[in-house]
């Protein structure tokens, strides 16, 4: 799984940049909003729906990223929602100020979270605010298919994707909270165009896919569907409460030093950031990438960061899941780097699929050319994306989410697959 956030240089600031974008963030964030309600099933008088979801990692079908989802939804508070993992699986009843959970497994996952999410909420924390009017995808070139622009906002820092055309939300993904999110094939249900595929990549090589395989109208559902006869107690609730980086330290019962290995190419200081989640006990259960300097530190970073020890946190008394986005800086020792560099056309050539990016408005001149480097592993898969020249955050981050999107044939050197780094350029239209 990815999760690989490249920052290069730009740990705190990736989305800093002043851009048209940012200088408008308010009216994007509004639109944003108002694409969310475009497709979201569950707002205040929607139709009640039963949905079905599969979700695979594609390519992998023996992998544990895997589920079945069902949800009978009558209204915001009346829903039945049934989730089925290798890991963990959940029957969830909500009926009024009535809870019903049963829980198989002490871990609700964050990647099977994400995907609760962005089924049913699409964005998280995107409510219109009746405030701007202004549609800043009005005037903008008709030919455009896909627009995509940055915000910040004091919690979040957005990079979202619009169908400008029916302003719906074409992908989100949120730097502060590492969540992610891509939405295809639209289709009409109760004037609502809800996407029917999701997918995000968490880290090199692994695409989690979500599949709505059944969306219905639910007419005169059987009550006993959302009958709670014994609401489940808080201490007896699985809750994940995001937290600060600081607060999340302040948990640690064990050293969050980190001993940087000697790294083969790449930078010698720099920033890398991961995303972190720890079960009620206080243990780690989740370590995603969230970018790196060095892109040769991640896996080191991340397998650190997987043995710490906090103490439990609670909420009102209750245990708490946590979770957070940690940052740290490195500076480590740096040999030669065995790994070739092919060039754009070598690596075009490898590749089996391209895709082109979008860039945000005033990205920089139409001409301009755009060069990043990728690190790609010995099947093919991407496994890094640096910033040698710089680019400023929402372009690189653009570029990022476009290149996650390729995939390629092995590189083979002396009759055997190789890693190998790539500069890709683009060109800015």
């Amino acid at each position: 799984m990815r999760w690989l956030r490249p920052i290069s240089a730009m740990l705190v600031c990736l989305l800093a940049s002043a851009t048209f974008a940012q200088m408008q963030g308010n009216a994007w964030l509004e639109t944003a909003a108002r694409a969310v309600q475009n497709s979201k099933l569950t707002l205040p008088g929607s139709r009640p729906f039963h949905l079905r979801a599969e979700v695979i990692e594609v390519g992998e079908p023996g992998s544990d990223y895997q589920a079945k989802i069902e949800e009978y939804w009558a209204s915001p508070e009346k829903w039945r929602r049934t989730i089925g993992s290798p890991a963990f699986s959940q029957t969830l009843i909500a009926n009024g100020a009535s809870t019903m959970e049963k829980d198989d497994g002490d871990y609700y996952p964050i990647w099977l979270s994400q995907i609760i999410t962005s089924i049913f909420e699409l964005a998280p924390d995107l409510e219109p605010s009746n405030g701007s009017a202004i549609n800043p995808l009005k005037n903008l070139n008709p030919a455009l298919a896909t627009v995509c622009t940055s915000v910040d906002t004091q919690s979040h820092r957005w990079h979202f994707c619009f169908d400008p055309h029916r302003i719906l939300l074409t992908s989100v993904f949120d730097l502060s909270t590492g969540y992610d999110a891509e939405f295809k094939n639209f289709k009409e249900f109760a004037k609502k165009q809800v996407p029917r595929q999701i997918s995000f990549d968490p880290e090199p090589g692994t695409k989690i896919q979500t599949t709505i395989t059944e969306l219905s109208e639910l007419r005169d559902p059987d009550e006993q569907l959302f009958a709670v006869p014994t609401p489940t107690l808080a201490t007896d609730q699985i809750k994940t409460v995001r937290i600060d980086e600081a607060t999340f330290r302040k948990l640690a019962l064990t050293s969050t030093e980190i001993q940087w290995p000697p790294t083969g190419g790449g930078l010698a200081k720099g920033g890398c950031a991961v995303y972190a989640s720890a079960d009620r006990t206080g243990h780690i259960r989740e370590v995603w990438p969230g970018g790196c300097d060095n892109t040769g530190l991640q896996t080191p970073l991340r397998d650190m960061v997987r043995k710490w020890q906090l103490r439990p946190a609670t909420s009102n008394g209750v245990p708490v899941q946590v979770a957070t986005r940690l940052t740290f800086a490195f500076e480590t020792k740096v040999g030669p780097d065995p790994t070739p560099v092919l060039s754009d056309s070598e690596a075009r050539r490898l590749a089996t699929k391209i895709v082109e990016p979008h860039f945000p408005p005033n990205s920089g001149d139409p001409g301009t050319r755009v060069t990043v480097r990728i690190s790609v592993d010995e099947l093919g898969r991407l496994s890094g994306c640096d910033n040698p020249n710089k680019l400023p955050g929402a372009v690189f981050l653009t570029l990022y989410r476009t290149l996650s999107q390729w995939q390629f044939s092995p590189y083979v050197k002396d009759g055997k697959p190789q890693s190998f780094h790539a500069d890709i350029t683009f060109q800015i239209k």
